[in-house]
């Protein structure tokens, strides 16, 4: 592995940007609710803590901790094999626990947990599931202002950071967060008879050639892979 890359370890995505992601990047994972964003999101962590010893944390802020990773399990990625490295917040359960308190700034829990996890634990990749629900705990209105900020807030804690983004139509963006973004890798699901197909396309990738065709996403054995996506009108 190039020591300038962080590997997704999601089938051949790594050999379309020649290597892997450059460290120090945002990366937005962005796709419709059931394209597999939390998923990806965690192989990228699992398989890096696994194969490479590389830290992470993953930060959920909607699904609970014991449902994230029964999910995993079932995906062939069980946590306890990786535990030493890989790191998991759930704010979702703090969420609950301080109910009374409507007026916590979540986003301040959010960074106190990432800032002091670095410290602790070193870790190099920060997966936040989800940007949506951080806005809305956060009360973001000045949506460019704000997200400006926190992505450089995000940058300064030099680390690699994939940001799960919801787009409610497959043929519109994620506005303000793709532009600040230095990279966008997008998922997309159609159905075909009876078959659900999703796919991926790497949208947006700063400092690094890669490919901008569309790949089907498969489950397997083996963990994702991907294939030549055979044209569909996307």
């Amino acid at each position: 592995m190039s020591d300038d890359r962080i590997k997704t370890y999601l089938g051949k995505l790594d050999e379309l940007m020649n290597g892997g992601v450059p460290k120090g990047h945002v990366v937005l994972l962005s796709g419709m609710p059931g394209t597999m964003k939390s998923s990806l999101a965690y192989n990228i962590l699992y398989y890096n803590a696994k194969n490479d010893g590389i830290p992470g944390l993953y930060i959920t802020l909607e699904q609970g901790r014991d449902s994230l990773l029964q999910h995993m399990k079932m995906l062939g990625m069980d946590h306890d094999l990786v535990k030493d490295k890989l790191g998991i917040v759930d704010i979702a359960f703090l969420r609950k626990s301080m109910e009374e308190n409507e007026d916590q700034d979540w986003l301040s829990v959010f960074k106190l947990y990432s800032e002091n996890l670095k410290k602790n634990m070193k870790y190099e990749i920060l997966a936040a599931d989800s940007l949506a629900a951080l806005e809305i705990l956060a009360g973001i209105k000045n949506t460019r202002q704000e997200l400006f900020h926190f992505f450089e807030w995000m940058r300064d804690l030099n680390v690699t950071t994939f940001l799960i983004a919801e787009a409610y139509d497959q043929a519109v963006g994620v506005h303000d967060e793709e532009f600040l973004a230095d990279g966008v890798i997008a998922l997309t699901k159609e159905r075909q008879g009876n078959d659900m197909i999703r796919r991926i396309v790497i949208d947006k990738m700063r400092g690094t050639n890669h490919a901008t065709g569309y790949y089907s996403l498969l489950v397997t054995d083996r963990g994702f892979e991907l294939t030549q996506a055979i044209d569909s009108g996307f």
